[in-house]
């Protein structure tokens, strides 16, 4: 477990919004390590360069946040997240948003957690 930083803005909506910013940081050999489109076109991503992410698509003219995550990576097996969220739960921490992949055969998943204080979330779950 580890506090990252996530970048956030909302996409036009059009054909190709999505496309458009995955190409811009491919451009600067940005890797996601994470992301998720919400409803109403909201776009959250875990990046390895947060700093050059953000500084491309705000010279492109995007509106981005940044703001601290929980990124998780936690076993890729039945149960491993819910010992997670009840630690979190047993302190008292509400969860704003949660997104997360796994690959089918692979040891591990990862799960991005959204939470109003992460310093208190990061100490509640082991980080």
């Amino acid at each position: 477990m580890a506090i990252r930083t996530e970048l956030s803005l909302r996409l036009q909506n059009s054909p190709g919004a999505l496309s458009r910013i995955c190409q811009l940081l491919s451009e600067v050999r940005i890797n996601s390590l994470a992301l998720t489109v919400e409803a109403g076109g909201i776009f959250r991503a875990v990046v390895d360069n947060h700093v050059l992410a953000a500084g491309t698509l705000r010279e492109q003219h995007y509106e981005v946040t940044e703001r601290d995550v929980l990124y998780i990576e936690i076993p890729n097996n039945p149960g491993a997240f819910v010992r997670v969220l009840r630690l979190l739960s047993d302190s008292g921490v509400n969860l704003e948003h949660v997104y997360g992949s796994a690959t089918e055969n692979q040891a591990t998943a990862t799960v991005v957690v959204g939470v109003e204080d992460v310093q208190r979330a990061a100490t509640a779950a082991g980080v």
